[in-house]
């Protein structure tokens, strides 16, 4: 295979996607057009292969290469596969590559918020989740429990990080996924995203801790035709106006004087009983 480039020198350029670039600067790396992600490992990629994402280059071990990456390889055209042996890859990135292979890819273009609530019936919405391993995990559950689509607030975490697509286990490709506008407008109207998604049709429904809050089994929630769950960052929760718009406060029933869950064990919970 004549793309496969072993590494010898570490400051090569042509490896700045991996080593020098946070993930910030790769998101804008084609400014004002798409940028670019890292996914890690070879279930990761070969989801994001699915998808239709465009692969740049890979990175990997050569024992990779005809084991692991043996069905991927081929899918790839002929991109540079970067090889060295593991020691020299965990200097280069900065971390133990465990997981096999990296892989910079074009960034896919954005869901459209409008076409993609129009088919929904159920979605799950992240207000400030900054944490992307819970962005990760939140994802691969709503894929898993039957969730349409997850919409995210400007201030969330990318699930295109390497740590939450990771996380994700792929599924970041799988399950349709965009950011809300940060001040959306419809018909004209400057609306709070929760108003914007009752205009679409939805019941929003908040996971807070409030005295009125609904239980998470409540068939009101299950037996809504288009119901939105949204939920906040760790600690803070969602914000006050958040949960002022909404139709419902929702809360899952605790034990054990225990008041709450991670956001990420909190949505598999919910996403489970509102679909059965």
């Amino acid at each position: 295979m004549s793309n496969i480039i072993h590494i010898t020198d570490l400051d090569s350029p042509e490896l700045d996607l991996y080593t020098r670039y946070s993930e910030v600067q790769l998101l804008h790396y084609y400014e004002p057009d798409g940028g670019i992600f890292i996914a890690e490992s070879p279930k990761v990629i070969s989801r994001a292969l699915d998808m239709g994402c465009c692969p740049i280059s890979l990175l990997t071990e050569p024992k990779h290469i005809t084991t692991q990456l043996a069905d991927i390889i081929p899918r790839c055209a002929d991109i540079p596969i970067y090889t060295a042996p593991y020691d020299i890859l965990t200097k280069l990135t900065g971390y133990a590559l465990t997981r096999g292979a990296l892989c910079a890819m074009h960034r896919p273009k954005p869901a459209d918020v409008f076409e993609l609530c129009r088919t929904a019936h159920r979605i799950a919405v992240l207000e400030n989740v900054v944490n992307p391993t819970n962005v990760g995990a939140i994802i691969r559950s709503a894929a898993a429990l039957d969730m349409d689509a997850v919409l995210l607030t400007p201030g969330c975490s990318d699930p295109l990080y390497r740590r939450a697509a990771r996380v994700s286990m792929g599924t970041v490709f799988q399950i349709p996924w965009t950011y809300l506008p940060s001040s959306p407008v419809f018909k004209n109207m400057p609306l709070h995203y929760t108003q914007l998604l009752k205009e679409l049709g939805f019941t929003t429904a908040a996971m807070a801790l409030c005295d009125h809050s609904l239980s998470i089994t409540d068939p009101i929630l299950s037996n809504a035709d288009k119901l939105s769950i949204i939920l906040g960052t760790e600690g803070d929760g969602l914000a006050p106006e958040t949960i002022h718009f909404c139709d419902h406060t929702v809360m899952i029933p605790m034990s054990h004087n225990v008041d709450s869950l991670n956001v990420a064990a909190a949505s598999a919970v919910a996403f489970f009983e509102i679909n059965h």
